[in-house]
């Protein structure tokens, strides 16, 4: 079954109760970009929480057997995507494969670990979705493979337009468990943050790369 408002909703309030994802519109973080973010996202920090583990296990898991049935293969992409990628492949009883950012540096000169065949049907589990640069990297390496990509599922996207574009451009769906929207709307009622705050992470999805400047 796809995954539902009431489900992304759920995983919006199990993100913010263990702060995989910190909001902090008035004392912003700097992403590695230089673009001042009121937001910060880690969702390796719900590998150690058993409940919150399976809970994204199960709902990638459902929701690729309802959008890609015929998948036979998932791949991971490195590094946050791998133990994510691995559970869901156990889940579904599929063979697991992972990207590495970059080919290894010795040995093999690998940049995808583990058996990958031309013609597979793969989807990848990514962890967070910015701009997808990272991401889209990894769906070109198995490409070049000859592998049939399917899709990709996430656990969690900013929302962004550039996003969309990139994925659009490589002919590419996607899916994520929960999104921004919902978990800003999730952080007011839940009472991480008022309107004043709201208002500052609403403007700023608008314009990332010059909010707080």
């Amino acid at each position: 079954m796809p995954t539902t408002i009431d489900q992304s909703t759920q995983l919006a309030k199990y993100l913010l109760e263990i702060s995989a994802v910190k909001l902090s519109p008035r004392n912003p973080f700097t992403w590695a970009s230089g673009w001042k973010s009121p937001i910060y996202c880690d969702n390796r920090i719900s590998l150690s929480y058993p409940e919150i583990r399976t809970f994204i296990k199960e709902q990638l898991a459902q929701t690729i057997n309802d959008k890609y049935p015929e998948a036979e293969k998932i791949a991971g992409v490195a590094t946050a995507g791998i133990s994510h990628g691995a559970l869901v492949a156990d889940e579904l009883n599929l063979p697991f494969a992972y990207v590495r950012s970059k080919p290894k540096e010795h040995g093999m000169g690998n940049m995808i670990e583990g058996k990958v065949d031309a013609h597979e049907k793969i989807v990848v589990i990514e962890d967070l979705i910015s701009t997808g640069k990272s991401s889209i990297a990894a769906i070109k390496a198995l490409k070049e493979q000859g592998c049939d990509i399917l899709g990709m599922g996430a656990i969690f996207t900013y929302g962004f337009e550039i996003a969309k574009q990139n994925f659009k451009e490589i002919d590419c769906s996607f899916f994520t468990l929960s999104n921004y929207d919902i978990l800003i709307e999730e952080a007011l009622i839940s009472g991480y943050i008022n309107q004043e705050d709201l208002d500052s992470l609403k403007s700023w999805r608008k314009s990332p790369e010059t909010w707080g400047r």
